[in-house]
């Protein structure tokens, strides 16, 4: 079977609401935190990804039953010392690097060593950025030069830690809280700000735990050994997956969108703050809380006059996924766009910073890169007509969808590789354009 999609011809303009895949970060966080707790959690709405699939086979690997019913998942926790670690179990992430890094973090008790693998992309991911800190928790972990595969043993004789956090990732703060979990007294955390789902979590499920927000950080005190209930839990839409339809309607001549149900957490917002700077028009509508979560309904409209934007740093790790498809706002936009210390965007599923300014020169746009710095000179006229053939992107699922949405824009006959690279993260995602009448052969 071809793992290649063909698109001859833009989309037609559309008037149209659509649901958007189940949030990623908070699928994964759901299984593990139901794995900790004493009793049967049931999580609707689950995404159904290939990340959160290896996800619940790991978890059933580690002695936690799981059963899928019609409209939910019922997961059977243990407590916090509940995982059956046998030895030399071998635990396969696939490309998931939030679930490779954040169970690390529960398995610093384990009676045994556990390996974790993953596939070619993740494994030529950083994971010295979560192993460094947990060793000093206590247990023993090796890795490949500081990537996968990485083996742990835990000790049963965990120390709290004090650990500071520079990069602005979710992953590791996350990891270094569910360590936490398993250990006796406080663990304390200075983590520059990034997505808080954890934390939200946390404080839902009365795990002990104070933030204190200070200036470009957050202190976060978590409090060691405190069991906490079965809990139920539905699961809301993915801004990140959310972000390709706000473009392609951005961009798309005539169109209008309402993208129901979606987590509008202040720290995954970033890319709707920054698509507004550049003129576009997304609103947020019947916004309400979810234990601590904020979910909305986003509207957006076609842009005509989009203009370029010199992106606040600020805004960085709050659009960390995101900015593939903002790139592609700023190359139809007036003027020259300016984008700083976006390092980690190389750290990602492919690196991801130097596959974008490959693509955006391939379709003729002029692009200036100094380390991780970008200066996008936009084209606000930009009609393809050539050629173009995407591949060799590491299968990386962002990179590949924002394919589509420039080839749905933009004109040009397009032959996109690795199609099933969806499956990572949204694998409805030609289902939903189909609903906005795509043909994708």
């Amino acid at each position: 079977m071809k793992n290649y999609i063909q698109i001859k011809q833009k989309i037609n303009s559309y008037n149209k609401s659509i649901l958007v895949s189940s949030d990623k970060s908070i699928s994964i966080r759901s299984i593990l935190l139901a794995s900790q707790a004493i009793g049967v959690s049931k999580i609707f709405n689950l995404l159904e990804s290939e990340d959160v699939i290896n996800t619940l086979r790991s978890i059933k690997k580690l002695g936690i039953k799981y059963k899928k019913y019609n409209k939910f998942y019922k997961i059977y926790g243990l407590g916090l010392k509940g995982f059956n670690t046998k030895n030399k179990l071998v635990l396969n992430a696939g490309n998931s690097g939030t679930f490779a890094r954040l169970i690390l973090g529960l398995l610093i008790n384990s009676d045994n060593y556990i390996k974790i693998v993953g596939d070619r992309s993740l494994s030529k991911r950083d994971f010295s950025r979560v192993v460094q800190p947990l060793k000093k928790f206590g247990p023993i972990i090796s890795s490949n030069n500081g990537r996968l595969p990485v083996n742990i043993k835990g000790t049963e004789f965990l120390r709290p830690i004090n650990y500071v956090e520079e990069r602005g990732s979710a992953q590791c703060k996350s990891t270094i809280m569910l360590a936490a979990l398993k250990t006796p007294g406080m663990t304390k955390i200075k983590a520059k700000k990034s997505r808080n789902h954890s934390e939200i979590f946390f404080k839902n499920l009365n795990i002990p735990i104070k933030v204190k927000s200070e200036g470009k950080y957050d202190k976060i005190d978590v409090f060691g050994e405190s069991n906490y209930k079965g809990f139920n839990y539905r699961i809301p839409g993915d801004i990140s997956s959310c972000s390709f339809f706000l473009v392609l309607t951005i961009l798309n001549k005539n169109s209008k969108l309402l993208i129901r149900n979606v987590n509008v957490n202040d720290t995954r917002t970033g890319v709707i703050k920054i698509l507004n700077k550049m003129n576009a028009k997304i609103k947020f509508k019947n916004v309400r809380n979810y234990k601590g979560e904020l979910i909305a309904d986003i509207d957006v409209k076609s842009c005509k006059d989009l203009k370029a934007i010199n992106c606040p740093e600020y805004l960085n790790s709050s659009a960390i996924d995101e900015f593939v498809t903002i790139f592609l706002v700023a190359a139809k936009s007036k003027g020259i766009s300016t984008f700083k210390n976006l390092g980690e965007l190389e750290k990602k599923e492919s690196p991801r910073l130097t596959v974008a300014v490959n693509f955006l020169k391939k379709i003729g746009i002029k692009v200036l890169r100094k380390k991780n710095n970008l200066k996008i000179y936009g084209k606000p006229d930009l009609e393809l007509k050539g050629n173009y053939i995407i591949k060799n992107f590491r299968k990386d699922h962002r990179i590949f969808m924002m394919s589509c949405v420039a080839a749905l824009t933009l004109g040009g006959n397009w032959k996109l590789f690795d199609k099933d690279s969806i499956n990572s993260s949204f694998p409805d995602f030609f289902n939903v354009l189909k609903k906005l009448g795509v043909n994708i052969s």
